[in-house]
């Protein structure tokens, strides 16, 4: 896409690995971040520098000038620059003042959803397996860019190794780009512990490599093995379990318009589905009423089929972890394994089939204004939250 390139072509390169600062800022995606950050102060005892958008740039200059960055595929490069770009965006919505002092808790997080609306709905990085790689990979950086500091003072193994995982999913997404970033971040700040934070991130990287995992995920005995250490329930990475799960749910995930009835007649054809949106169908309840009766009766339907070992497709639009958890619990209680499904289409390519979909039955077509809701609401399923996960292109 013509604007992504052109954006790219700002970035640092050889021989002088220079950013094209100007060009950066006037980008269409970028000038309301820029001018947001802007406006966005940060407290002065950890940022001296002032303003968001001033730490941004002094961390993309920190960042640019790393040997280890620029020894990085050029691909790399650009998902680590514009990671660094975009990391503290979500201080323009989390920023507050409380006990005194300015603060941006779970800013990572808001990032991390703002650079995804951006990436999907701008700049087009979505519907392919490539796009969707890049543009979670940068996701995911900015998400857990605080995490090395953090890491490196506690030594949570666990949680780095949770990290990791998600380079099963996002493969370009490495816990050394990470923590890079997170030594470019400390580095480009007026503050009086750059040096000390600069060097948590570094033993956090050291701590990833005697665990293995400093350059793709931490290899298991099995995905049963997986799914209990990262829930916590297995004390060893290398520790083995027998696997009592007597057969397979499946939780899709997507958007609308992303095909997950089309995905579900492909591949699971001999299976049941609970399906929210036949349920709602079949009780006369629409989308904009309220959904605790279809969910109540979705939950019963399911707890039919788990209590007869009978493996089934749980179909759903399923865009937050915390639905999901609800629903993975209940289905691992009864001793199910889960694999979820999580499509996803081109932003274009799904406002039309939301259309198409519309032209055979009214009831069925999704107003595009909530769809661009539930894309802000939207977090993948990370690597920690199923037996099985994966993202697919439709």
């Amino acid at each position: 896409m013509k604007s992504r390139e052109e954006l790219f072509r700002c970035f640092p390169e050889g021989p002088d690995w220079d950013t094209g600062w100007e060009g950066v800022e006037r980008h269409f995606c970028i000038q309301k971040f820029a001018e947001g950050m802007r406006g966005t102060p940060q407290d002065p005892v950890w940022h001296g520098e002032g303003d968001v958008w001033t730490h941004t740039k002094m961390v993309c200059e920190a960042l640019s000038a790393m040997e280890a960055f620029r020894a990085l595929p050029r691909r790399q490069r650009q998902e680590l620059f514009l990671a660094a770009l975009l990391h503290d965006a979500g201080k323009i919505r989390c920023t507050r003042v409380e006990d005194g002092r300015l603060r941006a808790p779970r800013h990572g997080a808001a990032g991390a959803h703002m650079a995804r609306e951006l990436l999907w709905r701008e700049l087009g990085m979505a519907g392919t397996p490539e796009l969707q790689n890049f543009r979670e990979t940068v996701c995911t950086l900015i998400r857990y860019h605080m995490e090395p500091i953090h890491l490196g003072e506690n030594e949570d193994r666990r949680k780095l190794i949770q990290i990791a995982a998600a380079g099963e999913l996002a493969e370009d997404f490495r816990i050394s780009l990470l923590c890079l970033l997170s030594r470019a971040d400390a580095m480009g700040r007026l503050a009086e512990d750059t040096a000390e934070l600069a060097e948590r991130a570094a033993f956090t990287e050291i701590l990833a490599e005697e665990l293995g995992c400093l350059e793709g995920p931490k290899a298991f005995s099995s995905p049963y093995a997986q799914r209990a250490y990262l829930k916590g329930k297995l004390a060893w990475p290398e520790g083995e379990l027998y696997d009592d799960t007597w057969g397979e749910v499946v939780l899709m995930c997507g958007l609308p318009g992303t095909g997950k009835d089309t995905w579900i007649r492909e591949h699971y054809p001999g299976l049941p589905v609970v399906s929210l949106d036949e349920i709602r169908r079949e009780m006369k309840i629409s989308p904009a009423e309220s959904q605790g009766p279809v969910a109540a009766e979705a939950r019963e339907r399911a707890r039919a089929y788990l209590r007869a070992r009978q493996p089934f497709v749980w179909n759903a639009t399923s865009l937050t972890p915390e639905l999901r958890r609800k629903n993975t619990e209940l289905f691992e209680a009864y001793k199910a394994s889960v694999r979820i499904v999580f499509l996803e289409t081109g932003w274009k390519e799904g406002l039309r089939r939301n259309r198409e979909r519309g032209h055979a039955d009214s009831s069925q077509t999704v107003p595009e204004g909530s769809i661009v809701r539930v894309l802000e609401k939207l977090t993948p399923p990370e690597r920690q939250e199923a037996q099985q996960v994966e993202w697919r292109s439709t």
